[in-house]
């Protein structure tokens, strides 16, 4: 009998100790846990998004874009004269009120003169229809490519009036 006592005494300090331990490792995790208050006048840190629920879109849509682009590059001399071709890809950011801005060239065409022109040209663009996320203008980057590329000038036409 006295040996189911001592059992079931140990028993005892062992559950009290184990549910004590319990207790106190809740505790300690209830301490770690803090609730904050979610205020919409606390402005949240200003996010650029690299890929948003409603992109940006230069306005007319792609086909407008590719139109600006070939209508507003001027070859620079230097290129032209040595005939060199390039691609020059352009990073930016595409504002909430969307203005292209923070204009860098990601990926070089190897000659300043085309990074230059690609630069300048993005930096004329007119305001984007922003990106969206949650239904709200957001800053979103934007990746854009361009070539520069030098065709040959027709050949003139035989001219069939001097036989």
């Amino acid at each position: 009998n006295r040996m189911i006592m001592k059992k079931i005494l140990f028993l005892s300090i062992v559950l009290v100790l184990l549910i004590l331990g319990i207790s106190k490792a809740i505790r300690q995790d209830e301490i770690a846990v803090v609730d904050l208050p979610v205020s919409e006048e606390i402005e949240e840190e200003e996010v650029v998004f690299k890929v948003a629920e409603t992109m940006p879109e230069f306005p007319g849509g792609q086909q407008a874009l590719m139109k600006f682009i070939a209508e507003n590059v001027q070859y620079p001399v230097i290129a032209l004269e040595k005939g060199i071709q390039g691609r020059v890809v352009c990073q930016f950011v595409v504002e909430k009120n969307g203005t292209p801005s923070n204009i860098e060239v990601v990926s070089s065409s190897g000659e300043p003169s085309l990074d230059e022109e690609a630069v300048r040209v993005i930096s004329t663009m007119p305001k984007w229809k922003p990106g969206k996320q949650r239904g709200k203008p957001v800053p979103v980057t934007f990746v854009l490519p361009i070539k520069f590329r030098l065709t040959e000038e027709p050949k003139e036409s035989a001219d069939v009036s001097k036989q």
